[in-house]
């Protein structure tokens, strides 16, 4: 392809006609896929921290509809002596208020570990790795309706306009690998968007180098458009003039700071045509490796979770400093399409199918990281945007509890095997240690080096964060 500079300088219209299947594309992706990070917000340099850092990425293992943490990490004694009786307290209005009586849970309590940290045998697998895990049973939230509720736990808001917590970490941390963004939220074939949608992953007014970029790794191409049309050198060139351009388009308008982060969503665009082939392709991985995250399994909901939390090991060896990752929907008792654990009926069903995706993949990335040295340096964070009620929605369901519910965290400096915050004997509400996502995010931060208080932004006025006015580092679960 041979390109007259001149004659395309003249007409920029006609210039991005000519490369539509080229540099566009890939610069047009940043918009239609969310975030192509480079050096995030920072030039290419990484930013000063505030303090020493414990964890340099995180994996955000996301799990959309509300897990019931009376069924799993906080299981309650009185809920089987008591069971099919009237709840001895004044309810909250549910979402859906079809309450019934106190409903015991199907599943088995443990002591696990050296620790004996108490939890049902739900997440068997998972429960295996006690010593490494941070629980914290006093979780809290503001809201008891889905895409509120996700909003509010990605960045501290009920509704559009905020950046997403992956979205203020890359724009505090920066990342270490420009040929990849700093906020990568991987998806697959099953795997739908949280109600709230893809703003949930956006960087609002921070710049758009730190807005999540979503991997479909079930696709051969798992970012639309990363296959070059143009030769290299072309597509050199064509970027160069691009920018050329667009800086200067950038010193007459208002909004410069776009225009720039446009340019460097294309730059890293442009490196991602050979960065993310090769993190997607894992023959090399061994069988062992395969076999021991479920990546052959039968289940095909496990098999695609199990790929995701695989790729996202590599993305941390690659230097991604924020993965999010995604449950697949299967639709038992309400729990379909982006609220796969939400079983208002069927619960046992349900929750089952749901952990047999999720356990065995994500006990295989603990052990993983572990063992390759890589989780110390490594922050897991596992919650959904509530819990669920100690007592029955109809026969065999569960509805939303946004009252006190429990979020673990393991590696990245986390001090394993230990139990933070407490809700009342019915696992209903928080009543010690009482917990908000502000508090969660503010440690998250912390380990990663950042004082949440000091990770500001001017917008409109004011100096905004992620953790609002609010927040406190859950210090008693540090190492």
């Amino acid at each position: 392809m041979s390109i007259d500079l001149p004659t395309v300088a003249r007409d920029r219209r006609n210039f991005l006609k000519l490369t539509s299947r080229g540099v566009s594309a890939l610069a047009l992706s940043s918009l239609i896929n969310p975030g192509r990070a480079a050096s995030a917000s920072h030039g290419g340099t990484l930013p000063k921290l505030h303090h020493k850092q414990r964890a340099k990425s995180v994996i955000f293992l996301y799990m959309s509809g509300g897990v019931s943490h009376v069924d799993s990490f906080d299981p309650k004694a009185r809920l089987r002596e008591l069971h099919g009786n009237p709840m001895p307290m004044t309810l909250e209005r549910t979402q859906f208020d079809a309450n019934g009586n106190i409903m015991a849970s199907p599943w088995e309590t443990k002591n696990w570990g050296k620790s004996g940290l108490e939890m049902t045998d739900m997440f068997a697998k998972i429960a295996e790795h006690a010593d490494d895990l941070a629980i914290v049973r006093s979780m809290t939230a503001k809201f008891s309706e889905h895409a509120q509720g996700n909003f509010f736990m990605h960045s501290g808001f009920p509704f559009l306009g905020y950046p997403s917590a992956g979205a203020w970490v890359t724009h505090g941390c920066g990342t270490e690998n420009s040929n990849l963004p700093g906020y990568v939220v991987l998806r697959s074939k099953r795997a739908a968007i949280p109600h709230g949608g893809v703003s949930i992953f956006g960087n609002a007014f921070l710049p758009a180098t730190t807005q999540g970029s979503i991997f479909n790794i079930s696709n051969d191409q798992a970012v639309p458009n990363i296959d070059p049309a143009m030769l290299k050198v072309e597509q050199r060139r064509a970027l160069d003039l691009i920018g050329t351009l667009d800086r200067g388009f950038a010193d007459r308008v208002a909004a410069k700071d776009a225009v720039i982060s446009s340019i460097k969503n294309a730059e890293t665009a442009f490196l991602m045509q050979e960065a993310v082939p090769e993190l997607t392709d894992i023959s090399a991985e061994t069988e062992a490796t395969r076999e021991k995250y479920g990546i052959n399994s039968s289940n095909g909901h496990k098999a695609e979770y199990a790929r995701q939390c695989l790729m996202a090991r590599r993305l941390v060896e690659r230097g991604v400093r924020f993965i999010e990752l995604s449950c697949c929907s299967h639709g038992i008792g309400g729990g379909g399409g982006g609220n796969p654990w939400d079983q208002h009926s069927d619960l046992k069903k349900g929750h089952t199918a749901m952990a047999e995706q999720v356990d065995g993949p994500i006990a295989a990335l603990i052990a993983d990281l572990k063992e390759r040295g890589m989780l110390d340096e490594t922050l897991l964070v596992f919650t959904g945007e509530f819990g669920r009620t100690p007592f029955s929605q109809g026969s065999n369901g569960r509805d939303h509890d946004p009252f006190g519910f429990s979020v673990w965290l393991a590696g990245g400096g986390v001090k394993g095997g230990t139990a933070h915050g407490a809700t009342d004997e019915f696992g209903y509400k928080a009543l010690r240690d009482i917990s908000t996502v502000y508090d969660l995010w503010a440690t998250v931060l912390y380990q990663l080096g950042i004082d949440h208080e000091k990770l500001t932004y001017r917008w409109s006025g004011r100096d905004l964060r992620l953790t609002d006015v609010h927040g406190h580092v859950w210090k008693e679960i540090l190492a």
